[in-house]
C-alpha cells in the first residue's frame, strides 16, 4: 500500500517528512511479528498507528481472539492491572466469583496495544517481560502457565530513555519492546500541517451538522500556526469543533480564536533560558517543580547546618578534654574558627513558608484540574492529556482534592 492510499484510508492529514517517515516504517514492519514501541506526545495519534500496524499484518484475519486489543496502562489501578492483563481464576481474591480471561488471552493470535506503557508498575514490567520472552501468562491465583501468541505494540508519551536511567522503567523490557521504534512528531513541529488539519475538521463538522464551514483569516491562521498545541491533533480537533458549533460567524478572526485557546502563558512560571547558549528556546518549569526543588534545597541546607554545628560541638569537646592539635599553638589555624549556625539565621525555607507555598500550590493545582475538566466536558482522558498527566494520576488527584466531575 502506498503512503497516499494509507493516509486516505486512515484519515491522516499532513505532509511533514517525519510523519511520512513514520507511516512508511509502520507499513514496512506491519507484516513482521517484531515488538514495536511508538513514542510521541499525547494526542499525536499513536493509537491510529497501532491500527495501521495490525490491519496491515497477517494477524488481521485472526479468528480465535479479538484481533486488536487496546489497553491503557495508565488508566488501570495498580491493584487490578495484573488481573486485567493476565486474567484470574475463580477464588483468586475477594470478589473473584468466576474465572476471567485477561487482555492477553483475549488477544491470542492477534495484537495487543499497550498504551502509556511508561505508567506500568515495576512489578508488572517483570511479568510483561516474561510474556514477551516465553509467550506465557500466569493468571492471578493459578500456578499453570498458559501459552499465548500475541504481537505487542506499545506506546508512551514519556521520555522512556530517561525513565530507564532513573530506574522507573526496566532496561531489559525497554530493549525487548523497542525492536522497532516509531516516533511521531508533535503538532507544533508540523506547522505547515495545521491549516490542512483545521480545514479537514471544519469540513467534517459542517457536513455532519449541515452548516457552512468556518474559515480563518490570515492573522488567525498565523496564531494557529504559532500556538504550542500541547494537546496536539486531539486539541486542534476539539477547538475546531467548538468554534464551528458555537460561533455564528463563519469567518474566524484572532479576537474570536483567542476565546478558545486554553493555553495561557502567564499561568506558567517564567521560562528559564541559558544566557550563554544563544538559544532563545526556553524550558518551562512548573510551580510544582520549583517548589520540589526548593524543598530539596532547603533540606540540604538544614542538613549542612546540622553537620557544621555537630562538628563545632565536637571541636569544643576536644578542647575541653585537653586534646592537642598536631600544629603549633601559635599557628593561625591552631584554633578552628567555625561559624555558629543557628537554625533561625537566614532560613531558606521555614516550615511555615513551606506549608504556605504547598497550600497555594495545591489550590492552583485544584483549579487547573477543575478548569481542564470543564473545558473537556468532564472527559477525564482529554483533561489528563491537556494537563500532561496520566489518567491514573488525574483519578488520584480527583480523590485527593475531593473534586466531583
Amino acid at each position: 500500500m502506498d503512503i497516499q492510499t494509507l493516509k486516505q484510508r486512515y484519515d491522516i492529514i499532513g505532509n511533514d517528512p517525519r510523519l511520512l517517515l513514520a507511516l512508511n516504517k509502520a507499513i514496512q514492519v506491519a507484516a513482521t511479528d517484531l515488538s514495536i514501541l511508538i513514542t510521541g506526545e499525547s494526542g499525536v495519534g499513536k493509537d491510529v498507528f497501532s491500527r495501521i500496524i495490525h490491519e496491515n499484518s497477517l494477524r488481521k484475519h485472526v479468528r480465535q481472539g479479538r484481533g486488536l486489543i487496546s489497553v491503557n496502562c495508565g488508566a488501570i489501578p495498580e491493584g487490578t492491572i495484573e488481573s486485567e492483563l493476565f486474567g484470574h481464576v475463580k477464588g483468586a481474591f475477594t470478589g473473584a466469583d468466576r474465572t476471567r480471561k485477561g487482555y492477553f488471552e483475549e488477544a491470542d493470535g492477534g495484537t495487543i496495544f499497550l498504551d502509556e506503557i511508561g505508567e506500568l508498575p515495576l512489578a508488572m514490567q517483570v511479568k510483561l517481560l516474561r510474556v514477551l520472552e516465553n509467550g506465557e501468562i500466569i493468571p492471578v491465583g493459578s500456578s499453570s502457565p498458559l501459552k499465548v501468541n500475541v504481537r505487542v505494540v506499545a506506546a508512551t508519551n514519556v521520555d522512556i530513555v530517561e525513565a530507564v536511567r532513573s530506574g522507573r522503567f526496566r532496561e531489559d523490557l525497554y530493549y525487548r519492546l523497542n525492536q522497532i521504534s516509531i516516533y511521531l512528531p508533535p503538532l507544533r513541529e508540523r506547522k505547515d500541517d495545521i491549516p490542512m488539519l483545521f480545514r479537514k475538521f471544519s469540513s467534517d463538522v459542517a457536513e455532519k451538522y449541515h452548516m457552512p464551514p468556518i474559515v480563518l483569516t490570515d492573522d488567525a491562521k498565523r496564531i494557529m500556526m504559532d500556538y504550542p498545541w500541547y494537546g496536539n491533533v486531539r486539541e486542534l480537533k476539539n477547538i475546531t469543533e467548538q468554534i464551528a458549533v458555537v460561533e455564528t460567524e463563519r469567518t474566524i478572526t484572532p479576537a474570536i480564536l483567542q476565546n478558545y485557546l486554553s493555553y495561557v502563558p502567564s499561568e506558567r512560571m517564567p521560562a528559564v533560558v541559558n544566557p550563554d547558549s544563544g538559544n532563545t528556546a526556553a524550558s518551562t518549569i512548573t510551580d510544582r517543580e520549583l517548589l520540589l526543588k526548593a524543598l530539596s534545597m532547603g533540606q540540604m541546607i538544614n542538613e549542612m547546618r546540622q553537620e557544621i554545628n555537630d562538628l563545632r560541638q565536637a571541636v569544643q569537646q576536644l578542647g575541653q578534654s585537653g586534646a592537642q592539635w598536631a600544629i603549633p599553638a601559635d599557628h593561625p589555624q591552631a584554633t578552628p574558627h567555625l561559624p555558629v549556625v543557628h537554625s533561625h539565621d537566614d532560613d531558606f525555607l521555614t516550615p511555615e513558608i513551606i506549608e504556605d507555598d504547598a497550600i497555594a500550590l495545591e489550590e492552583r493545582e485544584r483549579n487547573a484540574i477543575t478548569k481542564a475538566l470543564e473545558r473537556n466536558n468532564g472527559n477525564r482522558k482529554l483533561a489528563a492529556a491537556e494537563l500532561h498527566i496520566s489518567e491514573r494520576t488525574l483519578y488520584r488527584k480527583l480523590k485527593e482534592y475531593n473534586i466531583s466531575e
